[in-house]
């Protein structure tokens, strides 16, 4: 965690992180507790989640972590994810929507099943986790923020990123709408929008748009970097950082906002 993050910038707090077994939601739970909160971190395999919560432990021997698994497609999962949280750490303040999962094509071989796949796991669990997390926080009269995982496919479209580009614009505009919201009740919401990021994800995006330029992941890795201002990907930390950031007190008046991360790629 970046030097700036005070170790109680986040202490009387309780962030909910969703998608916390891959890459950025990783990064985001270690920063968290470093910066004092309590978390609970959700994903589908129990193994990293249990990995992550011993990594978080040793950031912070006193740290509450509570780790429940949970599909976040299924309404069951999402009610008990919401309830089992406040049970073990108190009232949420904070939440990460950080789950969500790459894939689709180019139109013309799109298939339906992997449209709805992508549709509901990336826009529509999030949404309604985010609503059972609202009214909860509305319930106990909490003040916070939340963040949602959006993307520069979110601001604008690429090639064969029809499904996952739509998942991430309809992030985009719920980020917008919420915001206006949720504000009247003390709870910022803001997105952030990284671009190609180096996780397991990102890698596989761009292993999949070299496939279709007939280049190696590395020869398609060195042009995407070379076409970028900053010569470089993003790593999970820097996201991260900039999640702790939307969720302290800091970013006090930035509502409705979609902070791009992406080393100048998109610059507008």
């Amino acid at each position: 965690m970046m030097g700036i993050f005070k170790e109680d910038a986040l202490k009387h707090d309780h962030i909910l992180i969703t998608g916390a077994t891959g890459g950025i939601g990783y990064e985001t739970a270690k920063a968290a507790v470093q910066a004092g909160a309590a978390i609970t971190i959700t994903g589908r395999n129990e193994e990293k989640l249990q990995k992550l919560k011993e990594a978080c432990k040793q950031l912070a021997s006193d740290a509450k972590v509570a780790s429940i698994p949970a599909d976040l497609t299924s309404d069951k999962d999402r009610l008990n994810l919401v309830e089992n949280a406040i049970k073990q750490n108190g009232s949420i303040t904070g939440l990460v929507n950080s789950a969500g999962i790459g894939g689709g094509d180019t139109l013309d071989k799109l298939t339906e099943e992997d449209l709805r796949k992508v549709m509901d796991l990336n826009y529509t669990s999030t949404v309604l986790l985010t609503q059972l997390v609202y009214q909860r926080m509305r319930d106990d009269d909490q003040k916070g923020a939340i963040v949602n995982l959006s993307s520069l496919s979110g601001l604008r479209g690429t090639f064969g990123n029809t499904a996952y580009s739509a998942s991430k614009f309809a992030i985009t505009g719920f980020t917008q709408s919420f915001a206006h919201e949720a504000i009247q009740d003390g709870i910022r919401v803001n997105a952030v929008c990284p671009g190609f990021v180096d996780t397991e994800m990102g890698r596989n995006s761009i292993e999949s748009k070299g496939k279709r330029e007939n280049k190696s992941f590395q020869e398609e890795l060195k042009a995407v970097e070379e076409a970028m201002p900053s010569g470089r990907i993003t790593q999970p930390e820097e996201v991260a950082n900039s999640i702790i950031y939307l969720l302290s007190n800091a970013s006090e008046n930035i509502v409705g906002e979609s902070l791009k991360i992406s080393g100048g790629s998109v610059m507008r």
